[in-house]
């Protein structure tokens, strides 16, 4: 064997490997572009069986990334910002340091908390760890010099390209060549966390990674943080931009979840008096209290307004089309609470339901996601 074929055969056993391994971390995405490498080589060798094989394996995973997809159910992973205080307990590498991690599965706050408590207690001992659960900023001079501060905070993922309507911890393009996170602190001018929503602002803190996830390492250093604020009509936007591309989502899955669509239309239309969409437009779109708010901020939410009856006129129509018999009543409770919510929306937006159905164009794109057109 020359020195070439041992080198070429060196470079077929090791991407081998690597396609099992891709395999069994559920990266199906990939195996295409490792196939890529390895086919033309067995092409080469004129190796049919080896081919077969490969062609196989490529089919089954194709095969999984439709199913995954559909479900939902594959879990790639969840991210958390960690920030370390304390000149007394850590080192240059990590005090005053944040850092983005990278959780199997679903991980939750609580778990990678109570992991990272008892590790440091450890080696600084019990009752000297402190862990901080909220993600406003720390003012370090309020700080205890005598104890281990942790700050562990959930983030997600803001893959550049990738339209924020994709989500999900299962979904590859969020969490894979990754290195940008966002998370999201509430916040009022008078200092509490919560507040009215004419009041409510939202601060959102941009993150980026030294290196991409996935990574050889769990932990990755942050090298950059912008941060942005929301007023509370940006707020508002935001929220009902959220809720009509979550439904959209959901009614235009190639596989209906019954159970995920009637959540999400429960969250939506039965709210409680005051709450949700309801109060944001009352406190926005009222004639009385519209005028204190730039235009173009009150007609973007007039309009993501008419986009939300509208996704929500199709969730109905597709959640009437899947039920049984034994969820009539329900069907006909969100029924009365979206005519209930539309009837008083409608006051304010200056159009009938009717109208706005009808003139909804669902065709077009709505925050990224692609409608079926409906009629009322």
């Amino acid at each position: 064997m020359t020195d070439v074929q041992y080198n070429e055969q060196a470079l077929l056993e090791q991407l081998m490997v690597c396609a099992e391994y891709v395999d069994k971390a559920e990266r199906y995405e990939l195996l295409g572009p490792l196939y890529r490498l390895i086919i033309p080589i067995y092409e080469r060798r004129k190796d049919y069986q080896a081919l077969l094989t490969c062609y196989q394996h490529l089919t089954k995973a194709y095969a999984k990334v439709i199913e995954v997809n559909n479900s939902g159910k594959r879990l790639l992973g969840r991210f958390y910002r960690v920030a370390f205080f304390g000149k007394s307990h850590f080192g240059e590498d990590e005090e005053g340091v944040e850092f983005i991690y990278k959780e199997p599965k679903l991980t939750s706050l609580s778990e990678i908390s109570e992991k990272l408590q008892n590790f440091y207690e450890q080696k600084f001992g019990v009752g000297h760890v402190k862990m901080i659960m909220d993600s406003a900023p720390v003012n370090r001079d309020e700080l205890d010099a005598k104890l281990a501060y942790i700050q562990v905070t959930w983030v997600r993922p803001a893959p550049e390209g990738v339209a924020v309507t994709v989500s999900g911890e299962g979904c590859f393009e969020r969490v894979h060549n990754v290195r940008r996170f966002v998370f999201e602190t509430p916040f009022t001018s008078d200092g509490a966390a919560r507040g009215p929503v004419h009041k409510q602002r939202l601060r959102l803190t941009h993150l980026t990674a030294e290196n991409w996830f996935p990574y050889v390492k769990r932990r990755v250093p942050v090298v950059d943080t912008q941060v942005e604020e929301k007023r509370p009509i940006e707020v508002a936007v935001a929220e009902m931009e959220s809720q009509v591309a979550e439904l959209a989502e959901i009614v235009n899955a190639k596989v209906p979840d019954i159970k995920k669509l009637q959540l999400r239309l429960q969250g939506s239309i039965c709210v409680q008096v005051n709450a949700g969409p309801q109060e944001y437009a009352d406190a926005f779109l009222d004639p009385a209290l519209s005028h204190m708010y730039p235009d173009d901020l009150v007609d973007k939410l007039k309009t993501t307004f008419k986009e939300f009856l509208t996704v929500c006129h199709s969730a109905l129509q597709l959640n009437a089309k899947l039920i049984g018999p034994d969820q009539m009543t329900y069907h006909e409770a969100l029924e009365t609470n979206y005519y209930k919510l539309s009837d008083s929306l409608s006051s304010v937006l200056g159009q009938p339901l009717q109208d706005i159905l009808l003139n909804g164009n669902l065709s077009t794109t709505v925050t990224g996601v692609e409608l079926e057109s409906s009629n009322a």
